[in-house]
């Protein structure tokens, strides 16, 4: 037993005593405060009819998952992104049936499947002339948008596609204005392999388009959550229904059953029960009353509730979501960094495999043709799309998926390193432990305990103290409903005394004892002793004649902590603990959980020197805590962790934001991280691995072999291998983060 926990256990068992009846707030508990509203942003506009935030969703989509490669679609918007989707699949349906006609009408296509088209006046000109049209309508997204790559000096995958069909148009628009044909007598231009190239490359890009949008759909789906209008209350009481973009901070609007929330607010009348999923990802309702915070675009249940608004627009709670995880879909990752490297690295090679292969056709067959085609197959292949790809659509996925469970990611730095934890360190209180009083053991000595408990509960039903709310708290769980007490009577830092039933006791600390002259009986005296080892509050109650029971009161350790405990084990991955209770509390929270490491007695201040010195020799930390008292912790440590923030996106000093106070998401976090970094490589490995063969194949490698790969065949395999990279990424959503 040490000295430090026995004298905490004495001085907050007394301090009951002298504190229960001045009827006020604990002043660690202050009254009405809701962690749950968020701090304020700055807003300069009320855009609630989702142009604030459905365009923030647009925006990440595009940006997020398709500014790759210097390929930023030539500067387009990212409110722009569905309209890139119809453009592509317009295009795509519009060429279609003119390749067909083009292919079809080739003298080398007939030629191949043994059979003749009707020739009419001018059949000759049906492929230069629709091949012309396909060039141009269908060419042309790519053109524009190699034109932005080479502007902005990051030539990538639409300057390759561009330079191939370009090459292969003029090629063949040569061979048209100046006739060549090959031994057989059949003309030697392009125009079938360059339509069916133009019209593969826009179907790959449209399949490609639809991943990047379905990867942020979530996000999405949650600015259609805003409703259109609202329901304001007048001030004569009168109710008009407006649109939700009108409201202003004071309003006061309707909230009727099943309805959508419009703006942050705070509930002025009704009960009800909300749906919050959509931001916490947890699936039961939570109770709303007077005084209780409620967030723009959760549903209400089934009772009516008046709400006074607080936030609207760019304020609120959803719009900076939002915005956090497009900041966090922007913001570069080592492996995306990694992966622009290699795709503009590819792009050099590329050019170069194109000269080298032109050349070497040229010179060793002496066929034009030949060069130009293999040339062409070159640049098509080897175009970086799958390696540019590979990681922003798993970026997108993995932030919108982390959202949708209350997992905000500010720094995607942060989720990189996550899987990489050597150790975990929580602070205790409110972390792992509840930070509120509460009733750990309970012992009787010659009185039931729903017995003692209503004679309990009974004398501490007026004292707001935080001991005697445990107490009630505790009588209430199980049922018990306070006895009625008279002759009520405080004994300054001791206790109080009352009569129930007309018999006299009392309830206090140890120190009540001395006072009523009573020692507690072995079996009783036993427990105390234990709960003051453990560095606990012990409360008495008494008759005038003997000790009746006995509570043993501390901080709630949270039922999820020792899941995540176990679970950060099973992961690999120590944990500790930070806290400024004495050592004996300390190391009772931590031998109840199992945790590896202890830090008693630590200062705010010092906290982050203690995460500095779990740092050295090179181990990877993530601190979890508050995100307030501490934030210099939480910057020092590798991956900063703000736990049960709600929706308050606004705490600088954490990389991740947990909206609830579940130790478990912790896990979570862990378990997305090595998820995503699988994905990321897998997908890498695949658009490298098919490059490094694509090239060479279609350079003519095995030409002597009899094996060469036409235009055609390189687009079908580049797109291909782009829509197995994003079909990959696409798997990372079958993840159950709810399972841990």
């Amino acid at each position: 037993m040490r000295p430090a926990g026995r004298a905490n256990a004495m001085t907050a068992s007394d301090q009951h005593g002298e504190h229960m009846h001045h009827h006020h707030h604990h002043p660690g508990e202050p009254a009405g405060r809701d962690e749950s509203v968020p701090q304020e942003h700055a807003h300069g506009h009320h855009a609630h009819d989702h142009t604030a935030t459905q365009h923030n969703a647009n925006r990440a989509a595009h940006d997020g998952g398709h500014n790759h490669a210097g390929h930023d679609h030539a500067g387009h918007g990212g409110g722009m992104h569905e309209g890139h989707i119809t453009m592509m699949r317009n295009r795509f349906f519009v060429t279609l049936p003119l390749t067909l006609l083009v292919v079809l009408y080739s003298p080398m296509v007939q030629g191949w499947l043994g059979f003749t088209m009707p020739a009419f006046p001018g059949s000759m000109w049906i492929a230069p002339v629709i091949g012309t049209i396909i060039f141009v309508y269908g060419g042309l997204p790519f053109l524009s948008m190699a034109r932005g790559e080479l502007s902005s000096r990051q030539p990538g995958m639409m300057t390759l596609i561009s330079v191939a069909i370009t090459t292969a148009y003029v090629y063949s628009m040569g061979i048209v204005l100046f006739p060549a044909h090959d031994a057989a007598g059949m003309t030697m231009d392009f125009f079938w392999e360059l339509a069916t190239l133009i019209t593969v490359m826009l179907l790959g890009h449209w399949i490609e388009l639809r991943s990047v949008g379905q990867a942020q759909g979530a996000l999405k789906e949650l600015a259609k959550l805003l409703p259109d209008t609202a329901e304001r209350i007048l001030p004569s009481g009168q109710i008009e229904t407006v649109a939700a973009a009108d409201l202003r901070a004071g309003d006061r609007v309707l909230i009727r059953p099943g309805a959508s929330i419009p703006a942050d607010g705070v509930v002025a009348e009704g009960q009800s029960s909300v749906n919050e999923s959509m931001l916490t990802g947890e699936s039961m309702p939570v109770a709303k009353s007077a005084g209780d915070a409620v967030i723009g675009g959760t549903v209400n249940g089934s009772g009516a509730l008046r709400v006074e608004i607080h936030k609207v627009g760019e304020g609120t709670a959803l719009a900076g979501i939002m915005r956090l995880v497009e900041d966090a879909q922007k913001s570069q990752s080592r492996a995306q960094t990694l992966a622009q490297r290699a795709a503009f690295y590819l792009t050099l090679i590329a050019i170069g495999a194109g000269i080298v292969t032109l050349a070497g056709w040229l010179i060793v067959t002496g066929s034009l043709a030949d060069a130009v085609r293999s040339t062409v197959t070159v640049l098509v292949v080897a175009c970086p799309h799958a390696l540019g790809l590979a990681v922003p659509l798993v970026v997108s996925i993995s932030t919108t998926l982390s959202a949708r469970s209350g997992l905000l990611v500010r720094q995607r730095v942060a989720l990189e390193k996550a899987r990489e934890l050597d150790i975990v360190v929580f602070d205790k209180t409110g972390t792992l432990t509840k930070g509120e009083q509460g009733v750990v053991d309970f012992a009787t000595d010659g009185i039931s305990e729903d017995a003692a408990l209503r004679i309990a509960a009974g004398l501490e039903r007026d004292s707001e103290h935080m001991i005697a709310a445990a107490i009630r708290s505790y009588a209430d769980g199980r049922g018990i409903e306070p006895a009625p007490v008279t002759g009520f009577d405080a004994l300054a830092g001791r206790g109080v005394r009352a009569d129930v039933d007309g018999t006299a006791y009392y309830i206090g600390g140890p120190r009540l004892l001395e006072t009523v002259g009573l020692a507690a009986p072995a079996s009783l005296a036993e427990h105390g002793r234990k709960a003051e080892d453990a560095g606990q509050s012990l409360i008495y109650l008494a008759s005038q004649e003997r000790v009746l029971a006995v509570f043993a009161v501390a901080d709630v350790i949270r039922e999820k902590s020792r899941q995540a405990v176990r679970a950060l084990h099973d992961l690999g991955v120590e944990v500790a603990m930070l806290t400024g209770d004495s050592q004996a509390v300390a190391d009772s929270v931590a031998r109840e959980l199992g945790i590896d490491t202890v830090f008693a007695q630590v200062l705010p201040e010092q906290k982050a020197g203690r995460v500095s010195h779990l740092k050295q020799g090179g181990r990877t930390v993530a601190m979890v805590g508050d995100g307030v008292n501490d934030a210099p912790a939480l910057a020092t440590a590798d991956v900063g962790i703000a736990i049960g923030a709600g929706t308050d996106v606004a705490i600088e000093s954490a990389g991740i934001i947990l909206v609830r106070s579940n130790p478990l998401d912790i896990v979570r976090i862990v378990r997305l991280s090595r998820a995503t970094y699988r994905k990321m490589v897998q997908n890498l490995w695949w658009a490298a691995g098919y490059n490094i063969v694509a090239i060479p194949l279609a350079m003519g490698v095995l030409a002597p072999f009899g094996i060469t790969l036409d235009p055609a065949v390189g687009a079908v395999l580049m797109s291909l291998s782009t829509i197995i990279v994003a079909f990959n990424a696409q798997l990372l959503r079958r993840l159950d983060l709810k399972r841990v």
